[in-house]
């Protein structure tokens, strides 16, 4: 096991002290000790990887030095095209070091949306023409100084692929903010308040896990339930394709970090929702399931934004009654949006869902008499 401080102090010993990303649960620690130890404006987190690849990409023009990208390897993908067309050696030639959490690590347990990335993490790099290490714990001093000189020579990316555990604990100070409830709180007075007949989907992380926890509590079933276990920031992209297909409510459950994730989505969803499109975010501020990393969730104008793409009434929530009473509105409304701020924090027994992806997706399909 690596000592994260040490590790760190290592970076910033070769001159490596400029982080760019998106957290990550097995980077979690590291990222951690980043967040803690270095200047605000040294530990850029992304709204997705490909937004980190152009920053680390500007950096280094205007520096000369090389930026370190952090990532999940779900994130390859939003990183492929700046990547290819920005960085390459094809074209500007912008070394860069990335960082890569290999979630779903062929022989690895993990859950189902890692299991297709884990098996093609390597090979998507080779495919790109990006070398790579696999971190080791003994020789990481080694590995961080070949990475250095291969950026010094070759004037491109290179990738330190790194495996589950490998990292010492390091906490991260966390703000509260004077929130009343909680996520599940807030999860259960929404599917309280918008009846069985409507259908959700539901964003990445423990928002999904906690509704499927909430219907096994209730004995409801799952088959109105979308969860969305992996592709995070399309939560509302699903929400508008499946409410476009039917007269039911669909009620897109979103979180501040998958809505500033990819953003235009919204503007999208604005211009060709139904009345039967029902947006509702949950902001706690955090990437709370891969460590709780800030977001900008509470830095920006989400009201605003919403208004300036097209959404019409916003209503916030930060009580179980505002909530429900959030709930009510939206029903009788095209285009409002419910905010709700919650605290971060989950169950020490959260569990994960016990139906497979294609089953929650067929059981769906039948409620919807699609399959």
């Amino acid at each position: 096991m690596i000592n994260t401080e040490q590790f760190y102090n290592y970076f910033i010993n070769k001159n490596l002290d400029f982080f760019v990303g998106v957290p990550d649960s097995l980077l979690k620690n590291f990222c951690a000790c980043i967040k803690m130890r270095s200047p605000a404006d040294k530990n850029i987190i992304a709204a997705n990887e490909g937004n980190a690849i152009g920053i680390a990409s500007g950096y280094h023009i205007s520096t000369g030095k090389f930026g370190v990208v952090y990532m999940q390897n779900s994130g390859q993908g939003n990183a492929v095209n700046p990547l290819l067309s920005l960085a390459d050696e094809d074209v500007y030639k912008i070394p860069m070091l990335l960082i890569i959490g290999w979630r779903g690590q062929p022989g690895v347990k993990d859950e189902p949306q890692h299991v297709k990335q884990g098996k093609v993490t390597l090979s998507l790099l080779e495919t790109m023409g990006i070398e790579y290490v696999i971190l080791d714990d003994l020789k990481y001093k080694a590995q961080i100084d070949a990475c250095y000189k291969y950026m010094s020579e070759n004037k491109k990316p290179i990738a330190l692929i790194v495996k589950k555990g490998i990292f010492s604990d390091y906490k991260i100070a966390k703000t509260t903010p004077a929130y009343t409830i909680s996520r599940e709180e807030a999860l259960e007075s929404i599917i309280s308040s918008i009846g069985r007949e409507a259908f959700i989907v539901s964003t990445t992380g423990k928002t999904s896990r906690e509704i499927f926890e909430i219907r096994e509590k209730r004995n409801q079933g799952h088959a109105h339930d979308f969860l969305t276990v992996g592709s995070m920031g399309h939560t509302a992209s699903i929400a508008l394709g499946m409410s476009l297909g039917t007269d039911k409510n669909i009620y897109c459950i979103d979180g501040d970090g998958s809505f500033i994730m990819h953003m235009g989505g919204m503007g999208i969803a604005a211009k060709y929702a139904r009345d039967n499109f029902k947006y509702i975010l949950i902001n706690n501020g955090a990437h709370e399931s891969v460590g709780g990393q800030p977001t900008i969730g509470f830095d920006i104008d989400i009201n605003g934004i919403l208004k300036s793409v097209g959404f019409n009434n916003i209503y916030t929530a930060s009580t179980k009654n505002e909530v429900e009473q959030g709930v009510k509105k939206l029903e009788s409304e095209k285009l409002g949006a419910l905010i709700i701020y919650v605290n971060q924090g989950s169950r020490e027994d959260l569990g994960r869902p016990t139906i497979a992806p294609e089953q929650n997706k067929v059981d769906m399909m039948g409620e919807f008499g699609s399959f």
